[in-house]
């Protein structure tokens, strides 16, 4: 598989657009220990990934594994305090994904202040 386009934000968090299962044995191979799917199921129609097989793929490739779906447009308080949640909680690095990867990073940074 060819490596998806990872952004990282920090030493501890990147973000990446639409992943695939495939892409969660990449992750764990790349070293990332969590993943964080920010994407509402169907949000982009039938064909995109629904979170029951990403988190199966995650959780056979040995990841953890989090769905906080979030709308593009704007992330909620409760959001960012549950994503902060997430961040503490779960092994790092972490990554996070969405559609284009920019509410996975609008979401880090509302966490993080970065």
């Amino acid at each position: 598989m060819t490596a998806p386009v990872v952004l990282p934000l920090s030493s501890d968090v990147s973000v990446a657009p639409q992943l695939d299962p495939a892409a969660m044995a990449w992750a764990a191979q790349a070293g990332f220990r969590s993943v964080i799917n920010n994407r509402p199921d169907f949000e982009g129609g039938p064909e995109q990934p629904t979170n029951a097989a990403m988190q199966q793929a995650a959780q056979a490739a040995g990841l953890a594994y989090a769905f906080l779906p979030v709308q593009p447009a704007a992330q909620t308080p409760q959001e960012v305090a549950r994503f902060q949640e997430l961040l503490a909680q779960l092994p790092k690095p972490v990554l996070a994904f969405c559609r284009s990867g920019t509410r996975s990073a609008k979401l880090v940074r509302a966490a993080t202040g970065a």
